[in-house]
């Protein structure tokens, strides 16, 4: 069997393994922020930015972020196709909907890195 590299198009393989990849990620990254307001008695301001001012932090929310903008693609994608059955309204809403997942995206990452 001859496999194509070069091909922008995806396989059912490749977005379940992308999806339960970023729903692990996404999962300890919730694991790590509960863990955070579960120990941390009174989160106040500075106890707050004081945990976002870690590098580390940024990073892995940066990441989770991400995560979140694959599994919403993925999961849009595999919605829209199961219950819109007019091409047209099916395009419309797979651009407005991934438009507005890629603005959630670009806020978090100006909120996050204050850019």
């Amino acid at each position: 069997m001859v496999i194509n590299q070069a091909s922008l198009k995806r396989d059912g393989v490749q977005d379940y393994v992308s999806l339960r990849a970023t729903a692990l990620f996404m999962t300890a990254y919730v694991i790590f922020m509960l863990g955070f307001f579960l120990t941390t008695p009174v989160v106040t301001y500075e106890i707050w930015s004081g945990l976002f001012s870690n590098i580390a932090v940024k990073v892995f929310t940066f990441i989770t972020l991400l995560c979140v903008w694959v599994h919403t693609r993925i999961g849009l994608w595999q919605v829209l196709t199961d219950y819109v059955k007019c091409p047209k309204l099916r395009s419309v809403l797979s651009f407005v909907l991934n438009l507005l997942g890629l603005a959630y995206l670009v806020t978090g990452l100006f909120v996050l890195w204050g850019v």
